[in-house]
């Protein structure tokens, strides 16, 4: 397995006391698998993501990459998240340069390597254009490439498409699910959107409110490229929605007034409505 996770508990400590994120968490992973997790807000998708990129460690369990314990940040692990966090001050490729020039990268190669990048996500026009002058579209591919450019063994991918608007969402859909043809590499998607999920994983885990638990876990078999548009995919989104709505109840009934009880019935209409913002 490329990525293990076996019993991970986590809990922080709130105004309000200890606040447990996730229980007992198990997951299997393996090499070039594409994971997307889902789940209700608070449920602790972000908290794995970031306890598999070693950012934090967990209170019981471990995680394990290559079979060896994740116990801090590391260049094979490499996170992307919703705001794409580039330097302004600098171009496209400078960018996507950096992680190579921290790493010691000579200037010609790392300029080869990062303009490839540009290329595969369709951005090789602007390489010499500042962030300011990119839309948010082209910023997340802006990420990506640099992401992808130190060449990591794992993506974990926290969000990177729940600010966009749906049109550019489902061309990021499509370039990623090609990026992931080319790379095979092992990805781990944190997301809101069901059809997203489905569009774009192997497997979709999904995961309990509040304290977060993997609740069940579907496997997508549908051919690649995916539509988000298709039926099948919106077949598999219902079926996952419904695993789903008594989770986001129990969510609602703590965060929304009197009013929910009578309006509930209207939420779940829809599989391809975000599930709101979790931690």
């Amino acid at each position: 397995m490329k990525l293990s996770v076996k019993g991970v508990t986590k809990a922080f400590q709130t105004k309000k006391g200890k606040f447990c994120a996730l229980d007992d968490i198990n997951l299997e992973i393996g090499v070039g698998e594409f994971i997307s997790l889902v789940g209700p807000s608070g449920c602790g998708k972000s908290t794995l993501l970031n306890l598999i990129a070693g950012f934090d460690q967990p209170d019981q369990g471990q995680i394990l990459a290559d079979g060896k314990r994740v116990d801090k940040p590391g260049t094979e692990r490499v996170i992307i998240f919703q705001e794409p966090a580039l330097f302004p001050w600098l171009t496209a490729i400078k960018n996507v340069e950096f992680g190579l020039k921290m790493a010691g990268v000579p200037r010609k190669e790392r300029q080869k390597i990062a303009f490839d990048y540009l290329k595969m996500v369709h951005l090789s026009k602007f390489y010499n254009t500042y962030v300011h002058e990119l839309s948010g579209g082209m910023k997340q591919r802006v990420a990506l490439a640099r992401a992808l450019a130190i060449d990591p063994e794992i993506l974990l991918m926290d969000e990177p498409f729940a600010a966009l608007d749906a049109q550019t969402r489902e061309i990021l859909h499509k370039e990623l699910q090609e990026i992931w043809t080319k790379t095979h590499k092992t990805i781990v998607f944190v997301t809101h959107n069901v059809r997203e999920a489905v569009v774009l994983g192997d497997r979709v885990v999904v995961l309990s409110a509040c304290p977060g638990r993997i609740k069940r876990e579907f496997k997508v078999d549908l051919p690649r490229p995916r539509d988000i548009n298709s039926l099948d995919v919106l077949r598999i989104s219902n079926t996952i929605m419904e695993e789903l709505k008594a989770e986001i109840e129990k969510v609602a009934k703590e965060e929304m007034d009197a009013d929910w009880e009578a309006q509930k019935s209207s939420v779940f209409r829809y599989p391809n409505r975000d599930l709101g913002a979790g931690i």
